[in-house]
């Protein structure tokens, strides 16, 4: 029964005077059941129609759930103690929501925990940042070295615990000349923390990108700060993982994109190069002879109309799979992709936004099946009553459309009684649960 209060907690369809009576029940559980109490405070409070008085009830009976709150824009500076409080303080100054004073408080806490996490707030007073930096705890000074954008990083360069100094580097705020002086610091091995720095001189890029590690010289080979030269250094790395990374780097070459792009399997995602390209660019790129670059452009959601339908057309499954959840393609074309491809495409077409409610139940109908497509269909804003019900008899797609609005009333309300909990928590949470199935709930 509790899973199902859950769900039905989260329930945007849930009246009023229900959710008074939840609210009731979760103050009481809160006493008999807190484990259970804090489950069901989570989901209550995630509503956005509970009233104030709510709100303040919740944040009073568990920690975490007022933490919750104030990190969702719930609580503000006058429903805080940050004496009694402070992690939640902390969450409010967090989102630049709490008061300075309230920094300056907990900068002074007795519990080193909650100075670590003050440490990592932005826009922290000056004075507080320099207390912080002086903090006897070095964990609670890495935390402030690793997150603070005032140039205090450059005097915890020079602090003498080397995990503060490893912080400092690998802290995007701190200044080029103090990263630099840090790179020669016999103590520390920069090579991993320095990987996301896009703005050091392509010498010191070249000795950090020549670690022994795969992963850290995969790292380098996605930075947008590496230049061409060491682009082709990387482009010829013993390591498959390396060179594959590079084909993640924002100005890789096009024509090298090509090459890596044959020769290794990079992924299903947009590439960064790709997502950049020109409309002449794309054009040039839809036109290659080779399949896989073809497919990079499919990828592309935002393609001109003329690149869209021929890709729509091409006569390679791997590049048909790519365009078919492209907006603005027609249900004819859609029809065609599965005509051509069969379950090769059928995911991917029930993927498609501007996909019909007729033809998402064709698409449950079609034989053989696939069950990713099931699960595509059953959170698709464009199903229908029944091919939602198709979906159902899918393990996977099941809880998805549990949750789905147009599932049949008198389905989400059988669903309730799902041996599978997190099915019936879903059914519980639909806004298509009749009203006296959610009150018999309670």
């Amino acid at each position: 029964m509790n899973h199902l209060l859950c769900g039905l907690a989260a329930n945007p369809a849930l009246p009023p005077e229900l959710v008074d009576r939840l609210m009731a029940r979760a103050m009481k559980e809160a006493g008999d059941e807190p484990e259970f109490a804090d489950d069901l405070a989570y989901s209550l409070a995630d509503r956005a129609d509970l009233r104030r008085e709510q709100v303040l009830a919740l944040a009073g009976k568990a920690h975490h759930t007022a933490m919750f709150l104030a990190y969702s824009g719930k609580l503000d500076t006058a429903d805080v103690d940050p004496a009694a409080a402070p992690y939640v303080a902390v969450a409010l100054l967090d989102e630049r929501r709490g008061r300075p004073e309230w920094a300056r408080l907990l900068a002074a806490h007795p519990d080193s925990a909650v100075r670590w996490k003050l440490a990592s707030c932005p826009g922290l007073p000056p004075d507080v940042t320099n207390r912080l930096a002086a903090d006897p705890d070095s964990e609670v000074v890495a935390e402030l070295a690793l997150w603070t954008g005032s140039r205090v990083t450059a005097r915890l360069a020079l602090h003498p615990d080397p995990r503060v100094r490893l912080a400092v580097a690998a802290n995007p705020a701190t200044p080029v000349e103090s990263v630099l002086a840090l790179a020669e610091d016999p103590e520390l091995s920069l090579n991993r923390a320095l990987s996301e720095r896009t703005d050091l001189p392509q010498s010191l890029y070249a000795r950090l990108a020549a670690d022994p590690l795969p992963g850290v010289r995969a790292a380098y080979a996605r930075n947008p700060g590496v230049g061409p030269e060491l682009i082709r250094v990387l482009a010829a790395d013993p390591d498959e993982d390396v060179r594959c990374a590079l084909a993640g780097h924002p100005h890789v070459p096009l024509d090298l994109l090509a090459e890596l792009v044959v020769e290794h399997r990079t992924g299903s995602d947009l590439l960064p190069r790709i997502a950049a390209a020109t409309q002449a660019e794309l054009a040039e790129l839809a036109a290659s002879p080779l399949a896989a670059v073809r497919m990079l452009v499919a990828r592309r959601h935002d393609l001109p109309a003329q690149v869209r339908d021929a890709l729509a057309g091409d006569p390679d499954a791997a590049v048909v799979q790519a365009v078919a959840p492209h907006p603005g393609l027609s249900e004819a074309a859609l029809r065609a992709m599965v005509g051509r491809f069969g379950v090769q495409v059928l995911a991917r077409v029930a993927a498609n936004p501007d996909a019909t409610g007729a033809l998402l139940e064709d698409l449950t109908r079609h034989r053989p099946g696939v069950r990713r497509a099931l699960k595509e269909i059953a959170r698709h804003p464009n199903a229908t009553g029944p091919a939602l019900l198709a979906c159902l008899a899918d393990r996977t797609a099941r809880r998805l459309a549990a949750a789905h609005p147009a599932l049949p009333p008198e389905a989400v309300t059988e669903l309730l009684a799902d041996e599978n909990h997190s099915v019936a928590e879903a059914a519980a949470g639909n806004p298509s649960l009749p009203r006296a199935a959610m009150a018999r709930l309670l």
